[in-house]
């Protein structure tokens, strides 16, 4: 079985590291090149960078912190938010980022996920989806930063991305996005089960327990922000609690 990693996410506005509750409530944390550099140095396997307004302000990404990003870390890792064009992937790309993650535009022309793929390869292209429950058991589809409900169903979305080229999927549930009470195990479950991608899940990580039930559900990589970023979660801690209960992990002390 391959290892399975642990992805701190990182979001940033206006040049800070911040953290939401369902996308409000955003409360200042840190640099994010020094965090960055902070939990490469705990063993992260890689890390993720959002920008998260770029996409509903229309603007740029930030390449300044993607390229000093690169300098300070030695795990690979991945940047989001504003990222509408092949270009756009071609600047973070040349700047020093391993994958790129699109959301909202590839919604809106689903034709980017083959044209990066075909550019850059499957393995840079990340098609995050920002889903939640539409109350009839399934999910749905939100972009710019969660505030719009595009009526897409999220499985079917995410069917359509991997057939287009995404190498990955990064599902975050909206629902348990910093309620801390635990992934979406469902949402995880009928992915991993539907998809020949790896799953990044993200949403709701409050306990290490969390972690290991969304591994057991079938995801090959667990997104986590205010746990690690408040110190509740110490990542070489982790790893060691989660291959001592036999999820495979790089780095874990035996």
């Amino acid at each position: 079985m391959l290892a399975k990693r642990i992805v701190p996410c990182l979001d940033v506005r206006d040049g800070r590291v911040v953290k939401g509750k369902q996308f409000k409530n955003i409360q200042d944390v840190d640099d994010p090149v020094k965090l960055g550099k902070y939990y490469s140095d705990q063993l992260a396997d890689e890390l993720v960078f959002y920008d998260i307004t770029a996409s509903y302000e229309k603007r740029n990404i930030f390449i300044d912190v993607v390229r000093a990003v690169a300098e300070a870390i030695n795990i690979p890792f991945t940047i989001g938010g504003g990222i509408r064009t092949v270009d756009d992937f071609h600047q973070v790309l040349r700047a020093g980022a391993d994958k790129v993650s699109v959301n909202s535009a590839a919604v809106r022309r689903p034709e980017l996920i083959r044209e990066a793929a075909e550019r850059y390869g499957s393995q840079c292209v990340v098609l995050s989806i920002d889903a939640k429950k539409d109350g009839q058991g399934s999910w749905q589809v939100y972009v710019d930063g969660g505030r719009k409900n595009t009526g897409l169903d999220v499985m079917a979305w995410a069917k359509q991305g991997v057939a287009l080229g995404a190498g990955e999927i990064c599902i975050n549930s909206m629902d348990a996005d910093g309620e801390k009470t635990g992934f979406d195990l469902q949402l995880n479950h009928a992915l991993s089960a539907a998809l020949p991608v790896p799953i990044i899940a993200s949403g709701g990580a409050g306990t290490m327990q969390d972690f290991k039930a969304v591994f057991d559900a079938g995801a090959d990589a667990a997104l986590a922000a205010s746990v690690f970023h408040f110190g509740q979660i110490s990542i070489p801690e982790l790893k060691t609690y989660l291959q001592g209960q036999g999820i495979p992990m790089r780095g874990a002390e035996e």
